[in-house]
């Protein structure tokens, strides 16, 4: 499968779109945003530059894409009103994948200028905003050009399915699982943990590039506490998409081989590979890594929906292209009724505790 060409949130404001079920990734990203704020106040006072470029890679749709570029802008410019020094010019470009929405972006540009605009008559930067189609793992733009990167839970997905997963004869490895589960063999890990440390160095480098001397990087992704791979973190969550699966399987909905050979683009790293490969990469310093535990979701729908059924819509909106694209839209509907049952089921035994990372990088 063609991850660039298959792979994007949900588009639209319909009832599964990503825009109506994105609410626990803001919630989770205005934890850190005193991170963003802080990190974006330095670096104007470091190099108070007259156009400043903004990235925001892994953009998606919907109300969280232009909050934080909100944010950032009121954050700058109160900073040169202190200092009395004022930019001319803001470039924001927005990156996701070419099958992202990028319409609901465009169509909500005039009005969000409109309100950053508001009680700033005089003197007010000019604001240069524009999407930029295409795969974060490698170039994208030119070379010392971006003085801020910013990138909100998508570094967790794989530039593609590793191939390592199925051997010669193109067979699947990781049968019954759709990520690294308990019954997967040693490879399969190894060659998620492979694909990772390419994709990353590739994403390191590349950005490296395009970030001035003094540029900064705040990213946002998924990962896990230890060593071993398989906890009741985010990695549990594939196990129930997999149990949910194999439910649809005994039910005669899914074909066993169909199954099989369905594997996710994901990759939950550890600290220590994260900053490994920073180390490797060498021309960005690593000034901040925290980890930060997620919360329960709250309920976004405002009716009386169970825990389960709320992280079901979140995960339908985010795997519901993947999934349409590999056994067809038929099943989408069952599949997430099972996810939300067992979700809620487990989280009767134990809460499930998915854990995220915060970095700060800074180009040296």
């Amino acid at each position: 499968m063609d991850v660039e060409k298959a792979f994007h949130m949900t588009g639209g404001v319909g009832k599964t779109s990503y825009a109506k079920n994105s609410s626990l990734q803001k919630k989770e990203s205005d934890k850190v945003k005193h991170i963003i704020i802080q990190t974006v106040e330095e670096l104007y006072l470091a190099t108070t530059p007259k156009s400043i470029g903004i990235a925001d890679l892994g953009c998606s749709s919907g109300p969280n894409t232009l909050s934080i570029i909100k944010d950032i802008f009121q954050a700058i410019q109160g900073t040169s009103q202190r200092i009395m020094h004022h930019s001319t010019e803001f470039r924001v470009y927005f990156n996701d994948l070419p099958t992202n929405d990028f319409n609901s972006i465009f169509k909500a540009l005039p009005e969000f200028q409109k309100l950053l605009r508001q009680d700033r008559k005089n003197g007010f930067p000019s604001i240069f905003m524009g999407g930029y189609p295409g795969s974060f793992y490698g170039r994208l733009f030119p070379n010392s050009y971006l003085h801020f990167v910013h990138s909100s839970f998508s570094l967790h997905w794989l530039s593609r399915v590793p191939p390592s997963l199925y051997d010669e004869h193109k067979r699947p490895l990781n049968k019954g699982c759709v990520y690294i589960c308990e019954s997967s063999p040693e490879v399969v890990s190894q060659a998620y943990y492979q694909q990772f440390q390419e994709d990353f160095s590739l994403f390191l480098r590349s950005r490296s590039e395009e970030l001035v001397v003094g540029g900064r990087m705040v990213l946002i992704f998924l990962g896990r506490r230890g060593p071993e791979h398989v906890d009741r973190g985010n990695s549990f969550f594939w196990e129930i998409l997999s149990r949910s699966f194999a439910i649809l399987v005994s039910q005669g909905e899914v074909e066993q081989e169909k199954f099989d050979s369905y594997d996710v683009h994901f990759y939950a790293p550890s600290r220590e590979e994260i900053e490994e490969e920073v180390r490797k990469e060498g021309s960005l310093k690593l000034e901040r890594l925290e980890m930060f535990e997620m919360d329960k979701s709250h309920n976004e729908h405002g009716s009386d929906e169970s825990y389960g059924t709320q992280v079901a819509v979140a995960v339908r909106a985010i795997q519901e292209s993947m999934i349409s694209h590999h056994f067809g839209e038929g099943i989408l509907e069952s599949l997430f009724q099972n996810f939300a049952k067992l979700v809620d089921e487990e989280m009767a035994k134990e809460d499930i505790r998915p854990i995220s990372f915060v970095l700060v990088l800074r180009k040296i």
